[in-house]
């Protein structure tokens, strides 16, 4: 799915100046590996959205969307 696809997506930018060119959130310097990593860690999105305001509900939601993505571009590589 591209963005045009999934507006989502778009909430994920990537920016060579910023965070060494990984995927952040809304060109914030919150990476996405770094959300995902605290989610699977048990974390939750409440307690994510308390320690950085900055985000917003929907930013989860476009962290999902793109690391499904990510997982199906990687399924189609190996295949």
């Amino acid at each position: 799915m591209t963005q045009l696809e999934n507006p989502l997506l778009a909430r994920v930018t990537i920016d060579p100046a910023v965070r060494f060119g990984k995927p952040c959130v809304r060109g914030h310097r919150i990476a996405v590996q770094e959300i995902l990593e605290w989610l699977s860690s048990g974390a939750t999105q409440e307690q994510i959205l308390a320690d950085y305001p900055q985000l917003e509900p929907e930013d989860f939601r476009a962290i999902y969307a793109w690391a499904a993505e990510m997982a199906a571009e990687r399924t189609t590589i190996s295949e």
